[in-house]
């Protein structure tokens, strides 16, 4: 936390320099930050705390810290033709980005559930500005009002329930042990699992996302889909923790929810026409995994959520770097007139190869490994899950393979063919930087189980 510090007054000393001053040692210092939390990462053995217990960390914390770091220096890297328009509050954009990755990595590190909660609703506060301040469309405020509208209501029974809990108890420390019998089991189980249930989210609480994701600009699209959607199943491994929940009926119900809108999100998939938004609905589909893995209650299946969240959050985001990309070539998202790429940019549809293998979990990605380990671990829950898991598997599959032959096959538009091409560079080393991860992270997190 100390070098995070360092790194956030640095940062702000170096803002009074020109942009691209600015610019780059932001990248650089999220770079060395990376290298620091993979240190402790691979160093932490089960619990530890610092600051007298103010921050309490673990496995599960920094590794989602690491991908917070590496997902914002990657948004930041992608915007560069925005960050670069002087017109465009390109210091303001990167100050943005920097408030956004220290609260973040803060929530990710607090002992008490009540910082956690005001953490994670300040994070809403900088995702707003970047919507409102550098979206596409004028619709981005009816996007930035559902967004608050859903995120913040929902988590209104949380706050209730923690200060309910400080004051009967005097802490909200994540060791402590809470009693489910002042309120009734499920009044509790609800009122601490919908703000993450949204959050998430799970089918029935996602209509925030899509268009969110569809006005965002690309820096806001990637850390909303990399690292603000995981604080969802982070907040349930916590909460479930502490409140014991192995046996529950609202648990049960919440499982068979999400497992059933996760196959019907994959099916929506199929009808959409705007890029971006059948990413974001893939999403869906992807966490209800998650929220499955995490109410099974079981090594394998915390293990394999963790593990989802990693390469959703990596494989998202480069989805969603590259529908942006595509965006500058076609002026359009639009999956009926986005053709012919491979023909145009090899480049950019090569990356789009690797991503769409990856998010179908192709070997040997961190992708296979997650939803083995959560299927393993759903259906250890319930056999009669069977059904909806394969189904995501295999629709994952096809959407997939779907967004690929749309996008990249068939004659390019005439509009398009004498346009400036993107810069190729930044899409090899985000590609890249976001591939590496996803091919062999998966051989070090095993050897921690």
């Amino acid at each position: 936390m100390f070098s995070l510090l360092m790194m956030a007054v640095f940062v702000g000393v170096m803002s009074g320099f020109e942009l691209s001053v600015f610019w780059w040692v932001f990248i650089w210092s999220c770079e060395l930050m990376l290298v620091v939390s993979l240190l402790f990462w691979f160093s932490s053995l089960g619990f530890g705390s610092c600051f007298s217990g103010f921050f309490v960390v673990d496995n599960f914390s920094f590794s989602l810290m690491s991908l917070t770091i590496l997902v914002c220096c990657f948004s930041v890297l992608a915007s560069v033709r925005d960050v670069e328009k002087v017109d465009n509050s390109g210091k303001m954009f990167v100050l943005m980005i920097l408030v956004l990755t220290a609260v973040l990595f803060c929530c990710f590190g607090v002992s008490s559930l009540f910082n956690f909660y005001v953490l994670f609703e300040f994070s809403l506060i900088p995702t707003l500005f970047l919507i409102m301040g550098w979206g596409y469309q004028p619709e981005r405020l009816q996007a930035g009002k559902y967004m608050m509208l859903y995120t913040v209501g929902a988590s209104l029974p949380l706050l209730v329930l923690v200060i309910f809990v400080l004051v009967e108890s005097g802490s909200v420390f994540y060791g402590w042990k809470w009693s489910c019998k002042f309120l009734g089991g499920w009044l509790v189980v609800l009122c601490a699992s919908l703000a993450f249930l949204v959050k998430l989210p799970i089918y029935g609480f996602h209509l925030w996302l899509p268009k969110a994701h569809v006005e965002a600009p690309v820096a806001g699209s990637m850390i909303l889909a990399g690292v603000l959607l995981k604080l969802g199943g982070y907040g349930l491994i916590r909460f479930f923790n502490i409140l014991s929940l192995s046996s529950c009926l609202t648990i049960s119900m919440v499982f068979c929810l999400a497992l059933l809108g996760g196959g019907i999100a994959s099916m929506v998939c199929f009808a959409q026409v705007d890029v971006k938004a059948l990413v974001a609905y893939s999403s869906v589909g992807h966490m209800s995994l998650v929220l499955g893995g995490i109410y099974s209650n079981t090594e394998w299946g915390w293990i394999g959520a963790l593990l989802m969240m990693l390469a959703h959050g990596l494989c998202s985001s480069g989805m969603f770097f590259l529908a942006s990309e595509t965006y500058k070539c076609y002026h359009t998202r639009s999956l009926y007139l986005v053709k012919g790429g491979l023909a145009m940019i090899p480049g950019m549809a090569a990356c789009w190869f690797l991503m769409c293998a990856i998010n179908m979990a192709a070997p040997p990605s961190l992708n296979l490994w997650s939803e083995l380990m959560l299927g393993v671990s759903i259906l250890s829950y319930s056999i009669g899950f069977a059904v909806f898991t394969g189904l995501m598997t295999f629709l994952a599959a096809v959407y997939s393979w779907y967004v690929y032959s749309a996008t990249q096959h068939g004659q390019s538009p005439l509009w398009a063919r004498g346009v400036v091409m993107v810069e190729e560079y930044v899409n090899y080393v985000l590609c890249f930087g976001l591939f590496l991860p996803l091919s062999v992270a998966w051989v070090s997190l095993l050897s921690l189980t």
